[in-house]
């Protein structure tokens, strides 16, 4: 099997991988803790923030950054070339939707709450905080679901597109 494709099979394992976690987190997780009264909700958000942070996730996260930059490159004269142009839009999505989406939103609003002694706060100072970070963390989680979601789809597509090697498996 040539690189291009073990490239395009991890691009698309990985982008499908985020977004799944991405879409755990909008439609169970943040939900879920949006129930809590504000202490509690801060403690679950930064437990969970803490325990995600791991070498697993690190590699999933980085992964189809990486291989989506080089599948674009891989497949430019692709015929069709309609596989070309949904791989790139797919990296365009995923690069500015997903990954920068994370860097610039969620990761300041995890760092602000990371490095907040959270048994010191009283409950306004509680309330305060979780309205700092709440609705902006879960519109930039919704964000970074829909693109990855996308950018999953556009790169199945495109599979399906170039008759992949990994898909006749």
């Amino acid at each position: 099997m040539k690189l291009q494709f073990i490239l395009l099979f991890l691009a698309l394992l990985t982008t499908g991988l985020m977004s799944g976690i991405f879409f755990t987190w909008t439609n169970a997780v943040t939900p879920g803790i949006g129930k809590l009264h504000d202490l509690a909700y801060l403690n679950a958000l930064q437990s969970m923030n803490r325990v995600i942070l791991n070498i697993p996730f690190y590699i999933v996260f980085t992964i189809p950054v990486i291989s989506l930059t080089l599948v674009t490159f891989f497949f430019y004269s692709s015929n069709p070339p309609l596989a070309f142009k949904l791989i790139l839009i797919a990296t365009l999505i995923y690069l500015l939707g997903a990954f920068l989406v994370t860097i610039s939103g969620n990761i300041p609003l995890n760092n602000l709450l990371d490095q907040t002694n959270l048994t010191s706060l009283n409950l306004e100072e509680a309330k305060q905080l979780r309205d700092q970070i709440e609705l902006k963390w879960n519109y930039f989680n919704l964000i970074r679901t829909v693109s990855a979601a996308i950018s999953f789809g556009l790169l199945l597509l495109a599979a399906f597109l170039l008759e992949t090697p990994i898909l006749k498996l």
